[in-house]
């Protein structure tokens, strides 16, 4: 007692009581007993939605280019692009996607952390409601406007890699009709046997220029749909802690 009470003299009255009422809510917000959260205790099938809504979608556009392999279009790509600019298109499509669904699965899971009962230690969650924690709405506000933009820049890259595959596609392009005009010989243009070579030389640049800005436009907008899937479920996120977080300070 004698303790507290010398503790209780470090303080101003408004002071303690401040602290003290930190302290419940904090001990609230661990607690598996909390009303408020339990009411959103099924945690499973929010972890997995984000990640299911991603794996419907790449699989559906899985069996779309397994189909365009099965009809040889790919092929056709594949022989025509004489640079291998088309591997590289695919190559960052592929990165891009494995980080977006690493992201998805995050997400998925911070967003169930701010809907348990008692998140875990060093989940958003709890960083988030420790730092709201005893602030008036005005300082809560301002804390989740900043998470809000840490999140939008933190789902960016996603859109970066959507935005190199376009990038990749018009580089094709300028090399595609650098080939195409290399075999132009205006001098040799009045020779028949010289005519055949540099048709099959524009040709080959074309073919060039047009699969690589077509496998750019493809896989962009393929993954364009998956940012979107990831903003989504980033949206759904800051819903979640915020709202958990006005609950906490407003119980």
């Amino acid at each position: 007692m004698t303790a507290v009470m010398k503790y209780a003299g470090a303080f101003e009255f408004d002071e303690l009581e401040a602290e003290v009422r930190k302290g419940f809510r904090k001990a609230a917000r661990r607690s598996p007993l909390n009303a408020k959260s339990a009411v959103n205790s099924d945690t499973g099938n929010i972890r997995f939605e984000a990640i299911l809504r991603f794996g419907v979608v790449n699989l559906a556009g899985g069996a779309l280019l397994a189909a365009a392999w099965a009809r040889g279009w790919l092929n056709t790509v594949i022989a025509a692009d004489q640079t291998g600019l088309t591997f590289v298109i695919f190559g960052v499509f592929v990165v891009g996607l494995i980080v977006c669904g690493v992201k998805v699965w995050r997400t998925g899971s911070e967003t169930a952390a701010a809907r348990s009962a008692h998140p875990a230690e060093g989940s958003w969650a709890v960083l988030y409601l420790d730092a709201i924690d005893g602030r008036d709405s005005g300082a809560r506000a301002i804390v989740a406007s900043t998470l809000r933009l840490l999140l939008a820049d933190w789902i960016a890259v996603i859109r970066h890699f959507a935005n190199a595959l376009v990038l990749l596609g018009l580089i094709g392009t300028v090399i595609g009709f650098v080939i195409a005009l290399s075999g132009v010989d205006p001098a040799a243009a009045g020779d028949v046997k010289s005519i055949s070579p540099m048709v099959s030389e524009l040709l080959a640049g074309m073919a060039v220029a047009l699969y690589t800005t077509l496998a750019g436009a493809v896989l962009n907008l393929w993954l364009m749909i998956n940012h979107r899937l990831l903003a989504g479920a980033t949206t759904r996120l800051v819903t979640s802690l915020v709202e958990r977080g006005e609950d906490d300070e407003c119980a």
